[in-house]
């Protein structure tokens, strides 16, 4: 089920454009809010989400949170209590095959299958502990999202993708270990803004996307939702447009890539004259 032929399909060209103006106002606010973004992210790439099902995600949420005691106590009552919870009550947590998943990336999906993508998991118990009155923190180890309580000294580290088990220091450098083979710097250990996450959830999609190339819809959704964050990578222009000729908008790639070869020539002008070299070669297809 988790191949992309039956991966959710994105909205109409109308929708999601508006999707697209919500998410940019949303990730470029005083104080970007992951419980809208996620959502607002999700309907972008599944058009059977409408604001209803948005709408539902908050209630979800909002009840989560309401069955977790009292205030526990301090950072690893906190992390205890979420386990406790959402990984054990409710059996949210993840396996291999999410990763074959498009939905993993997804929240509204994540909340109803309980199985997810670390970083997506890591999000349900961010929001649920927020709501609760939890200062919770995401941390954006290399190759593995875990999510943090309290602060530098006291920190304590949770995986949500293991159903909430809290991390000893030799289990959050055994992570890193095994994704980098460097060892782990507390730099680290920092947490991870609203916009840093949802930057990360749409580099998971787009990873996603590239495995299957005839989901090219999905990798354009993510790419387009990345460059309207308040900062991204320049090279996201370049892939949008070459999206855009592979996906038969010959003219508006060909475009998008003339434009980038300007931004690129100041820096590399054989670069540049290989991009525009590829929109001469989209323009050609027209003919």
């Amino acid at each position: 089920m988790g191949d992309g032929l039956r991966a959710p399909r994105p909205p109409g060209p109308e929708r999601a454009a508006e999707l697209r103006q919500r998410f940019a106002e949303e990730a470029r606010s005083e104080r970007p809010d992951l419980a809208e973004l996620c959502p607002r992210l999700a309907a972008a790439g599944d058009a059977t989400l409408d604001d209803a099902g948005m709408d539902a995600v908050q209630i979800e949420l909002d009840r989560l949170a309401g069955e977790l005691p009292y205030r526990p106590g301090e950072a690893r009552a906190w992390a205890g209590a979420l386990a406790e919870l959402l990984g054990g009550r409710y059996g949210f947590q993840g396996v291999q095959a999410d990763y074959q998943r498009l939905e993993s990336s997804l929240l509204h999906a994540v909340l109803r299958r309980r199985r997810g993508l670390p970083i997506l998991l890591s999000v349900v118990w961010l929001e649920v502990a927020r709501r609760a009155g939890a200062q919770g923190y995401g941390v954006a180890l290399p190759g593995h999202f875990v999510v943090g309580f309290g602060a530098r000294g006291d920190q304590v580290l949770a995986d949500p993708f293991d159903g909430g088990r809290v991390l000893s220091g030799d289990d959050a450098e055994a992570l890193v270990v095994g994704a980098t083979g460097v060892r782990l710097d507390p730099a680290m250990l920092a947490p991870a803004s609203a916009v840093d996450v949802v930057l990360r959830v749409l580099n998971n999609v787009r990873g996603w996307a590239a495995a299957r190339p005839e989901r090219s819809d999905v990798a354009l959704w993510a790419v387009e939702l990345a460059l309207s964050l308040p900062s991204h990578p320049a090279q996201l222009r370049y892939e949008r447009a070459r999206l855009l000729v592979e996906r038969g908008e010959f003219l508006v790639g060909a475009g998008e890539l003339e434009a980038y070869a300007e931004v690129v020539a100041g820096v590399d002008a054989r670069a540049a004259e290989g991009v525009r070299g590829e929109a001469r070669c989209a323009r050609a297809r027209l003919n």
